[in-house]
């Protein structure tokens, strides 16, 4: 009886050592699977929403380039500044005027770039707000985009005064032509305005890049002032002006309500 009994423990011992082990390799093998495919599933969801936030990211980078390119361009307006460069040049030979042309392209790069590297330390150092910012260079970039609209240079960038000074100077590339003509009031608050308001550092390439594409068209602009208005004539130089301003408004519009839009007064609007 009692070897029966011993029998019987050991039996049901090895029978509830199986089942245990049974029920620990089931677990196992169910929670297994759902472990391992954690991180699949998460990698796989970076992945997914990477590549789904890509192409919004690079068409943001590029809309911002082509405003910051054309807001550069349109303010600094090489073309409009032809006739008076030809008359500050008037006793001067091609060589001469093409020095002169390279200094105010060297001016206009240094003074735009120097300002746009050091715009948010000047917000910082005198207290301005970048919103406050916005309001005061759209309002000046629209009193210069009023007076393109009538095909006139806005005295922002230049004075009757000025010009007439500078055709008494033998070396005008860099004042007056260099600073304020090329590179005034609009855009040096451009340029702070649009490196101020980046939201990563890479954002900050496509306005420097605008910055050296807009000095050496305006280099190139200026040293072929001869052809450039013996082929557009003074009327192909007002119409283009005019477009111009017509664009600088709109642009000078919009800066406004960014900058009321960061303080709350009125709704954004994309």
């Amino acid at each position: 009886m009692k070897i029966r009994e011993i029998g019987r423990k050991g039996e049901k011992r090895a029978l509830g050592d199986y089942e245990s082990a049974a029920l620990t390799a089931e677990l196992r093998a169910r929670a297994a699977p759902s472990i391992l495919s954690k991180p699949a599933g998460t990698t796989a969801g970076r992945q997914a929403t990477m590549a789904e936030s890509m192409p919004g990211a690079i068409t943001e980078l590029l809309q911002f380039s082509f405003v910051a390119l054309t807001s550069v361009l349109f303010l600094v307006d090489p073309i409009a500044a032809i006739p008076t460069f030809l008359a500050m040049t008037a006793g001067q030979d091609t060589r001469q005027r093409r020095r002169m042309a390279k200094r105010a392209a060297w001016t206009c790069l240094v003074v735009l770039t120097g300002f746009a590297a050091a715009g948010k330390l000047i917000f910082r150092l005198f207290g301005i707000t970048l919103p406050a910012f916005k309001i005061a260079g759209g309002v000046i970039l629209l009193l210069i985009g009023l007076d393109m609209l009538r095909a006139r240079r806005s005295p922002t960038k230049e004075t009757p005064g000025e010009a007439e000074e500078g055709a008494e100077k033998e070396d005008v590339g860099i004042i007056p032509l260099g600073i304020p003509m090329l590179a005034g009031p609009g855009s040096i608050s451009t340029v702070m305005v649009l490196i101020g308001g980046v939201p990563d550092w890479w954002y900050a390439i496509p306005v420097f890049g605008a910055i050296v594409i807009v000095s050496l068209v305006s280099y190139w602009i200026l040293a072929g002032a001869d052809r450039v208005r013996r082929y557009l004539r003074e009327t192909g130089i007002r119409i283009l002006t005019r477009l111009m301003g017509l664009m600088l408004t709109a642009i000078a519009i919009q800066f406004m309500l960014n900058g009321l839009s960061d303080i709350g007064l009125v709704k954004a609007v994309h």
